[in-house]
């Protein structure tokens, strides 16, 4: 069984306003946040918003039995990523310099080994989970292979072993659901493996918060999107887990109304044990983040067999409550909480943190003080005060998102607490300090110029997720962290500013890619790019690159070392998109910050001097009102001299790499008010552009293709059977003179799990006659060698008419001239679990590399691969 659906979104909150030259960058301010999620989540969800729990499942096992084409896979995502190197600090476009240092993916779990000194375990948002034996300096990836790679929780158990908790759990629109729970009896040492499954199917098809052990009572407990459930510690490993509490349906406790739908029913986002109650006294949140009548607090003071809802007094309002995150002082003594407000949240406002408060006596009723509000936090030494970022970006902004919470386990009066940013008190919360900084923009220590700039160390990338101690014989415990960019470590006893980087070397390569892109270097090699979540635009490129430039307004040529240090870098900040390379210039790209934000390069981004001058990017972005958060843009296949771009419009641009502004698109097409292009190709300057409007999963879903094929714009009638999902991929057949052959790739679910008038059958379809007609060529329904059902994101057609597909399942491939369409095979290994094959992350994006020999390959989650192109 593998990973499956996709969260839904709650509402956007308004803009913030701008406060700083970096705002628009900040970490993916809260709306942004929603909307970049959405926009992943939607082509997998539309048009019903909902898919069956069992789709992933059955693709899954469809895969395991298809024909293989004999492939292997190299990682080429392997340097260090410097999301902050020098000489790529571009001011307008970079947040190199901010401060965040080497970085990797979002890191969604975290776990310390207490039996094996050094042994760290994280968890990737769908990266899979990584070991460090060495605490934290270099890492191994542990479980590539397994159905699933999005992780929500990691635990080790008195006896050694690991578990793991997948469906990562931030309850975002591109958060993936998992394939259960799985125990690593020997994790300092082994590889998870699917024979390592805990329990039956109850689990499949949900996101999996915590894992929490019940040492005296004996139970493990995993608190899900769809409730809590139990199983004994030491019952056998098929063993089933038993739903213990689910408010909407009844379990655990009656008479609870639930209000909402059952999409979003019996969320539960946090379960602890009260330390010293022989494991009876159990808490848990239980709450939808844009508010329902279940929100509430839960206890249980027979070990999870029953429960009561809590009438939580003193500062908290019952009302309020909405995703929370709880944790006890290690004798019991005081109960900590850090809670989100459905209402904030629902009205845009600049936090969505309700606060952070204490129950002094360890009791969930309270009574409550508040010990922090968003204000206490802004003024603790943030980087997020509004003097500093600006009003509409405040301390907890994403609190629905981002929250941890943890107590020293010696001191009751010690806590840490992640938001957008890292704090701490000593004091039970009477004073904070800001020691995870989002960045050093606008603080009045910072200066672009290196040598006057003069921040504390207090900086690690933004978003926390996770946080976890060690208590190693002979070693001072440590505190772990993991955000949206790695993970990080510090001394519990250090006062002193600065953290360890536990990205530095390279090795945890959890990378969440949305494109990549390819151009040779005249000192040798490939420059390989690609738009990145919440870690911006990243370039690879060999050691000891150069690239000779002559800047603007000098005469001399100057040769700038790219790669000095062996080290990928960030010459575009916030969050990438689409990529554009020049396949005669790997210096030349167009990266995509938002919604057709187009930043053009023609030096890698490289800034000359140490200050971040002059600069290396210029906006080009074209004016359009309704483009998609990710918006397609592309050259032309047959003629380097023009470009296509998609919104509501469709806009091409001759000026190419001359290009100085947005003005330099000219307007095509409107493909109609309310729509956004999702897809767009052109070949012999003839184009095709695929959109959707709404393109809101749910019964206002619309998609449709035009195209000027034939000399005129027009739209497409597709045929009946064509399907109502979202069009994720336009290619067109540089075989064919005429242009008159395309192929679409489509997302979401077909066959049985998406059902309703015009779902369709398959993921792959071809027209040869400019649209007139539509063939399926995703092969039979029932055949081994069908296209698996599972959502289908780009496709290439090699020099030998081959088709090779990314999805989200891995990559197939289609040998047309030896098979026939619509015969498909795994490409990759026999052994499906081989270390020669792909990770099971989502494939997202292929692109040529600049002689045509390899494919590349970005994964959501793993970085980016390659294998020779079939």
């Amino acid at each position: 069984m593998a990973a499956a659906l996709l969260w839904s979104s709650p509402p956007v909150g308004a803009e913030p306003s701008p406060g700083s030259s970096h705002v628009k960058e900040a970490g993916d301010e809260s709306a942004e946040l929603m909307e970049a999620l959405e926009s992943y989540g939607e082509p997998r969800l539309s048009p019903n918003g909902t898919v069956q729990p069992g789709a992933y499942g059955a693709a899954w096992q469809h895969i395991k039995g298809m024909p293989v084409r004999s492939a292997s896979y190299k990682e080429v995502t392997t340097q260090p990523f410097n999301s902050d190197a020098l000489h790529f600090r571009d001011r307008s476009a970079a947040n190199s310099g901010g401060g965040a240092g080497h970085s990797s993916g979002r890191v969604a779990a975290m776990a310390v080994d207490p039996g094996h000194p050094g042994v760290v375990y994280v968890g990737g948002a769908d990266g899979g989970v990584f070991r460090s034996s060495d605490d934290g300096k270099t890492w191994t990836p542990i479980a590539d292979h397994l159905p699933a790679l999005s992780v929500g929780s990691l635990a080790v158990m008195p006896d050694g072993s690991l578990w793991l908790g997948t469906g990562e759990a931030t309850t975002a629109y591109e958060n993936y659901v998992g394939s259960g729970v799985y125990r690593l009896a020997d994790p300092s040492r082994g590889t998870f493996t699917e024979a390592d499954q805990v329990g039956g199917d109850e689990l499949q098809s949900s996101s999996i918060h915590e894992l929490r052990l019940d040492a005296e009572a004996g139970y493990v407990f995993a608190v899900t999107s769809r409730g809590v459930f139990r199983r004994p510690l030491n019952a056998g490993q098929t063993s089933a887990w038993q739903k213990v509490l689910a408010p909407c349906a009844g379990v655990g406790i009656t008479g609870i109304s639930c209000g909402t739908t059952e999409f979003y029913a019996d969320i539960a986002g946090d379960l602890v044990v009260q330390p010293g109650s022989g494991g009876r006294s159990l808490v848990a949140n239980v709450a939808w983040r844009s508010g329902a009548s279940y929100n509430g607090f839960y206890y249980s003071n027979d070990a999870g067999l029953t429960w009561k809802l809590a009438n939580p007094t003193g500062a908290i309002n019952p009302k309020e409550i909405g995703n929370a995150t709880f944790a006890y002082a290690g004798d019991g003594s005081k109960l900590y909480v850090v809670m989100e407000s459905p209402a904030l949240l629902n009205k845009g406002a600049s936090t969505a943190l309700a606060g952070v408060y204490v129950s002094p006596n360890g009791d969930i009723a309270g009574p409550y003080h508040q010990i922090a509000t968003s204000s206490v936090l802004a003024n603790s030494g943030s980087a997020m005060k509004r003097t500093e970022i600006g009003p509409g970006y405040q301390p907890g902004v994403q609190a629905w998102y981002d929250q941890s919470l943890g107590v020293d386990p010696s001191n009751p009066d010690h806590l840490y607490l992640g938001l957008e940013e890292v704090y701490e008190t000593w004091d039970g919360g009477a004073t904070w300090q800001t020691v995870g900084r989002y960045w050093n923009f606008g603080m009045s220590c910072f200066s672009y110029t290196p040598a006057q700039n003069t921040c504390d160390g207090n900086v690690m990338h933004s978003d926390q997720h996770a946080l976890a101690f060690s208590d190693w014989s002979g070693r001072a415990p440590e505190v772990y962290v993991g955000n949206d960019g790695g993970a990080y470590a510090r001394p519990i006893a250090q006062k002193t500013p600065g953290w360890r980087n536990l990205n530095a070397s390279g090795t945890l390569r959890t990378l969440q890619y949305y494109s990549v892109g390819a151009g040779s270097l005249p000192s040798g090699g490939d420059a390989v790019w690609g738009g990145l979540q919440d870690n911006g635009v990243a370039m690879a490129s060999p050691t000891g690159s150069t690239y000779t430039y002559t800047y603007p307004g000098t005469t001399t040529p100057v040769t700038e070392n790219l790669n000095p240090n062996g080290e990928m870098t960030e010459p575009f900040g916030g969050d990438g998109g689409d990529q554009l390379v020049n396949p005669k210039n790997g210096c030349q790209t167009v990266g995509e910050y938002t919604d057709l934000t187009l930043q053009m390069t023609n030096n890698c981004g490289y800034t000359a001097n140490d200050d971040g001058t002059p600069s290396a990017i210029v906006n080009i972005a074209p004016s359009d009102p309704t483009p998609r958060f990710i918006a397609p843009f592309a050259a032309d296949s047959a003629d380097t001299g023009y470009w296509v771009a998609g919104g509501e419009y469709v806009w091409a641009n001759t000026k190419t790499w001359a290009s100085t502004s947005g003005a330099d698109w000219q307007k095509l097409y409107d493909t109609g008010a309310g729509r956004s292009i999702t897809a767009i190709a052109s070949q012999k300057r003839v184009a095709w552009a695929a959109w959707c409007g709404s393109c809101d999963a749910g019964s206002s879903f619309g998609r449709g293709i035009a195209t000027d094929y034939g000399g005129d714009w027009h739209q497409l009638s597709l045929p009946g059977d064509f399907p109502n999902r979202y069009i994720q991929g336009l290619t067109i057949d540089p075989s064919d003179p005429t242009g008159a052959t395309v192929y679409v790739t489509l997302s979401g679910f077909s066959r049985h799990w998406n059902e309703g008038p015009g779902a369709g059958y398959g993921h792959i379809w071809r027209t040869t006659d400019g649209g007139k007609t539509w063939t399926d060529v995703s092969g039979s329904d029932t055949a081994a060698d069908s296209f698996p059902d599972a959502p289908a994101n780009r496709l290439f057609v090699a020099r030998d008419g081959s088709l090779t597909v990314a999805s989200d399942l891995g990559v197939f491939v289609d040998d047309v001239k030896a098979d026939g369409l619509g015969h498909w095979k795994r490409l990759g290994p026999a052994d499906i679990t081989s270390s020669a094959n792909l990770p099971t992350s989502a494939a997202v994006y292929l692109s040529p590399s600049p002689d045509g020999g390899t494919l590349y390959i970005a994964t959501h989650g793993r970085g980016i691969w390659s294998t020779p192109t079939p």
